[in-house]
């Protein structure tokens, strides 16, 4: 059987000070007084035939509550977490106010072994971040992807 898969968008833009990216952070008890580490690419696992960038876009909406901007999806490989899953990253120019999201959520047992099942948000915040300041933030196993999109920005500007 092949492995778990999860599929998301980085979305960036030109800010003030240079290029953002918009990181979500994980919700839930386990994340809650977490920041370093705790941040991820907007994205959720699929399984094929699902297209990888179909199941980036559906992820998008779903986790943020907002459809996925229009314009050019460049792919930016894949990268194996430390716990198996590859996960597959388009870069997508675009912008979006962290006021509008409205997050998905899911239900866990919380707290463990009590029996009681809670609702939380998927992502409880999500914010634009400079690429230094990302990578403190972000998952380690997602940290490849800020240094994917910083070569594709630095390439021709055709390439994007």
């Amino acid at each position: 059987m092949a492995g778990r898969r999860s599929a998301g968008l980085l979305l960036y833009r030109d800010g003030g000070e240079g290029t953002e990216v918009l990181l979500a952070h994980m919700g839930g008890p386990l994340w809650a007084r977490r920041d370093a580490g705790a941040w991820s690419v907007p994205k959720g696992e699929y399984v094929p035939p699902e297209e990888a960038l179909a199941a980036a876009r559906r992820e998008f909406e779903e986790e943020l509550g907002m459809p996925p901007p229009d314009g050019r999806y460049v792919p930016l490989g894949d990268a194996r977490q430390s716990g198996g899953k590859v996960v597959t990253v388009w870069a997508v120019h675009g912008d979006l106010d962290p006021e509008r999201i409205v997050p998905g959520t899911f239900d866990m047992e919380w707290p463990r072994g009590s029996g009681v099942i809670r609702s939380f948000p998927e992502i409880d915040r999500v914010a634009w971040f400079r690429p230094k300041d990302a990578g403190e933030r972000l998952v380690k196993g997602q940290r490849v992807f800020l240094e994917r999109l910083a070569e594709r920005l630095s390439g021709p500007r055709t390439a994007l």
